[in-house]
């Protein structure tokens, strides 16, 4: 037998990162490494396309353990449990009881209800949670931010009446004022007066979280990753900060502390702000000289991000929230709630939330996420993109500190005027097809409808009634896919859906290139695309066109041909129907003084040109 503490492949010699860079070149042929291979991040900071352990020599927390400071590693040592969320309308007592009580059954260990401000008394209480075990089940509330304090105490008074254990409850109300601010633009900062009541109301229920930093909002408004890590920093700083001067001692606001952040489907990143995340609010609790480590954990739950939902090919929204959940298990969140496909355009059906619920028992029961600790840890990419997101969020966190505080930057406007503005360009990017949303401007569905679906609003309705806006800045939640959903609607509004008919000749291989991107950027307006084999003239591609009432003739050849076709084809049209050229051939000049406008392309803004099209053809 061979000796077992011999180094396995040690007949190898290891290659030198220069080796690698070396072969990188030679396989790229002289084209750009930077342009090629490097990925450059909305961030503030570059990607490389592969890393070393002597990347990784500089970086401290990689020597940590899960379970100790700074918990960059996850708040715990021996498993990955998290728990699976599920949020419920509460507007109905016993209506949501019963499915509180259907879905604990169901693989659900965390409930979220949302309750009017109106309702709230001890029998009501009672009728939600009749039946329901707290000792078993994370329960979260959420109410009017002013009627938190009057919840609390009926919850401590119904736990203490059924005798339950009251030091292992585990839950939150949801008590953030400032969330408000940013969601309305509403300065509701005097409420900040009731954190310390709320959490003296919570007293006998020390596991329980009670002030929230929904840094959520800031995902589902289009905020990049470094954005949402950096001003849920100070934001929670913020609340730290309130809490002490208000009296409270540091252990106990930090433990009273909760984060419930969003999670795009951007992978690794992800998984690297969860655990920036951790590291940096550590840093922060401690110097606060809490009485334990414990304190300075940072608990978080996740929610899957709504801002790249989709009305249309809405089934995608599943490999979506998928990818996203898998990044929240993988880097250790406490819990998850995964939104359900549907969200965007109706009120989420059974078979919506099952499938949504489904999603996370997966990750547990099938893929074991929850029996390893910071499964990420050590891999070279992640703890890079670890270290790389935390400096940036920690730039951000800084500037916002030196510009009064979270609090102040709210009032201002400062903090949703930035995000609003990540908001706009992502919507330019996504335009213009630099952001990919597969089914809206990327493959779409060709022969999709929307049978009847509209994009609905999200008011909780936890106050009991509709709130007016403030006069400070909101933040602007309109989804990456709103545009293009906005404009195939309106297609689908006309009396007649257009046909855009591929006149495809010449060159097999570019013809049929060109084809294949011009179904797809025009299917994204609701079009109704026409693809062929070929043909061997250009009257006769034009007849095809005319006898299939094409509103919209596309030219799909080579550059190089298209000096020969595409004015031709364009004069035997003779207006008898919109003439596009795929691509922008060398030639282009000369076409466009043959009285040809319109040509489509990988820069074209795509959402644009779908709109003048709109309006060329009268919809």
């Amino acid at each position: 037998m061979a000796n077992m503490t011999e180094k396995l492949f040690s007949e190898f010699q290891a290659p030198t990162t220069e080796e690698w860079l070396a072969k990188i070149e030679v396989d790229l042929k002289g084209a750009d490494f930077q342009k090629k291979m490097v990925w450059r991040t909305n961030e503030g900071f570059n990607v490389q396309p592969f890393y070393r352990r002597e990347d990784l020599k500089d970086l401290k927390a990689v020597n940590s353990l899960p379970g100790e400071f700074p918990f960059v590693r996850g708040n715990k040592k021996d498993n990955n449990l998290w728990y699976v969320r599920q949020e419920i309308n509460a507007d109905d007592a016993k209506a949501a009881n019963a499915k509180a009580l259907d879905i604990l059954n169901k693989g659900v260990n965390s409930l979220g209800f949302t309750i009017p401000s109106d309702k709230i008394s001890k029998d009501f209480i009672a009728d939600l949670l009749k039946d329901i075990l707290p000792q078993y089940v994370e329960l979260n509330f959420t109410t009017c931010q002013r009627h938190c304090v009057e919840l609390a105490k009926v919850l401590v008074t119904y736990f203490k009446e059924k005798g339950y254990p009251l030091a292992e409850l585990e839950g939150s109300i949801d008590f953030d004022p400032i969330g408000r601010i940013l969601s309305k633009g509403k300065d509701v900062s005097a409420v900040l007066a009731e954190a310390k009541p709320l959490i003296e109301a919570l007293a006998e229920l020390p596991k329980f979280k009670c002030i929230n930093v929904n840094s959520v909002k800031l995902n589902n408004a289009g905020a990049y990753i470094y954005q949402e890590l950096g001003y849920a920093l100070a934001w929670g700083a913020e609340y730290l900060e309130e809490l002490t001067a208000a009296g409270v001692e540091s252990t106990e606001a930090a433990k009273r502390i909760k984060f419930n952040m969003g999670v795009s489907d951007n992978y690794f990143m992800e998984i690297a702000k969860f655990r920036a995340a951790r590291m940096l609010w550590a840093q922060i609790v401690k110097q606060y000289e809490p009485k334990c480590d414990c304190a300075c954990q940072m608990h978080v739950c996740a929610y899957t991000s709504e801002y790249n939902q989709t009305l249309f090919d809405s089934y995608v929204n599943l490999l979506r929230s998928q990818t996203e959940a898998m990044s929240a298990a993988i880097a250790n969140v406490d819990s998850i709630v995964v939104v359900p496909f549907d969200k965007q355009y109706e009120t989420p059906t059974d078979f919506a939330e099952r499938i949504a619920r489904n999603q996370q028992l997966l990750l547990k029961e099938e893929a074991h996420f929850d029996k390893l600790v910071d499964v990420a840890g050590g891999s070279y990419t992640i703890e890079h993109l670890t270290d790389a997101i935390a400096k940036e969020g920690w730039k951000l966190f800084l500037a916002v500190e030196n510009a009064g505080g979270f609090l102040v930057e709210s009032l201002n406007g400062n903090i949703q005027n930035a995000v609003n503005a990540s908001n706009q360009k992502r919507h330019d990017d996504t335009a213009k097809r630099k952001e990919f949303i597969l089914g809206t401007n990327q493959f779409p569905n060709f022969t999709e409808t929307s049978e009847g679906k509209r994009p609905v609003s999200s008011c909780c309705n936890c106050c009991g009634s509709k709130e007016e806006a403030g006069a400070i800045p909101a933040l602007n939640t309109s989804r990456m896919a709103s545009d293009f959903e906005a404009l195939r609607l309106q297609t689908e509004a006309a009396k007649k859906q257009p046909i855009a008919f591929m006149l495809t000749i010449g060159n097999l291989a570019m013809r049929q290139a060109r084809a294949q991107f011009s179904c797809n950027f025009l299917a994204a307006a609701g079009y109704k695309v026409i693809d062929n084999l070929g043909f061997t003239t250009v009257e006769e591609g034009v007849d095809a066109a005319l006898a299939a009432g094409a509103d919209i003739v596309v030219i799909c050849s080579s550059d190089d041909e298209y000096a020969e076709y595409a004015i031709p084809a364009f004069k035997y049209l003779n207006g008898r129907a919109m003439y596009v050229v795929a691509g922008a051939p060398a030639c282009s000049e000369d076409l466009k003084a043959a009285g040809i406008e319109n040509f489509i392309h990988v820069k074209s803004n795509q959402l644009e040109t779908l709109r003048e099209y709109n309006s060329l053809l009268n919809i």
